[in-house]
């Protein structure tokens, strides 16, 4: 048995829901390295021996019509859906945010809350978006979802690779320097932000759970989570399942194994802080 991320490499959903079905038709993908493209291994799509399709978007509304399918033919599935307020200047491809609200409700409505994890991703210190713009922000838009999803998911900027030269680049020409809340010294804005969304799940009802992050926030409500998460694949499974941690991600990262579908450099959003855009 195996799950079907989809994917951490492109946002499949927005851009692929036609391939990925065809894919689903065909019962097979193949996974290519990404280090590696002549390396790939044929991978079955077969329903009987996939455990979850764990979806990740901005915008899931391509793959929408397609759902029924996928019920039809007997695959678990879940979103996480990563709804960000930011501006042009790090996600310059995304329609406009009450668009994307609109569909996170219209998703929920159809396969229900449980299924779809709102994910605040990554969140962005900068001068142009501080703590208290993050709180406000967050607030309203948990306003705006209340009855559609049940967790929330945050995690913080990473400043690495070519991503980091974006926000560098993004610092010389439009003035908007970010920083790593996560540094020595910056225990006090870290504190200050974690409470502030402590307050605002536990007055909205959500769980909160970080993504791969060392950070402990649990006195805040925030617990350490797994976006491929066996326990709720378990959960929507009618508790089937069992599932190991997968060693190949991050130290910090608790998601369960699984095989990623798609390539980088294939979603047309653009956004700055993507690592997987070469």
């Amino acid at each position: 048995m195996t799950i079907i991320s989809a994917s951490r490499r492109s946002d499949i959903p927005a851009f692929h829901a036609d391939w990925f079905m065809e894919r689903i038709r065909e019962a097979y993908f193949l996974r290519i390295n990404p280090f590696n493209p002549r390396q790939m291994k044929e991978v079955s799509l077969d329903p009987g021996g996939v455990d979850a399709i764990v979806f990740w978007s901005k915008n899931p509304l391509p793959l929408l019509p397609h759902l029924d399918e996928l019920d039809s033919r007997g695959y678990s599935y879940y979103f996480h859906f990563t709804l960000n307020p930011y501006g042009p200047e790090f996600e310059p491809g995304l329609p406009p945010l009450e668009e994307r609200i609109a569909t996170f409700r219209r998703l929920a409505d159809r396969v229900g809350p449980k299924r779809v994890v709102w994910r605040y991703d990554p969140l962005i210190l900068s001068s142009a978006t501080i703590v208290d713009w993050h709180l406000q922000s967050l607030q309203r838009l948990a306003a705006a979802l209340h009855g559609s999803t049940e967790r929330l998911v945050i995690s913080f900027l990473d400043f690495y690779g070519k991503a980091g030269r974006r926000l560098e680049e993004l610092e010389r020409s439009r003035g908007i320097a970010c920083y790593d809340v996560t540094l020595p010294g910056m225990e006090g804005e870290l504190e200050r932000l974690a409470a502030g969304i402590g307050g605002i799940g536990a007055s909205s009802g959500l769980r909160l759970f970080s993504c791969a992050e060392d950070a402990d926030l649990e006195r805040f409500g925030i617990l350490h989570g797994s976006c491929i998460d066996g326990d709720l694949i378990r959960e929507l499974r009618g508790g089937e399942g069992r599932f190991v941690r997968d060693r190949n991600q991050r130290p910090a990262c608790r998601c369960a194994t699984s095989v990623d579908m798609g390539t980088y450099d294939s979603c047309g959003y653009g956004c700055l802080y993507c690592y997987a855009r070469r």
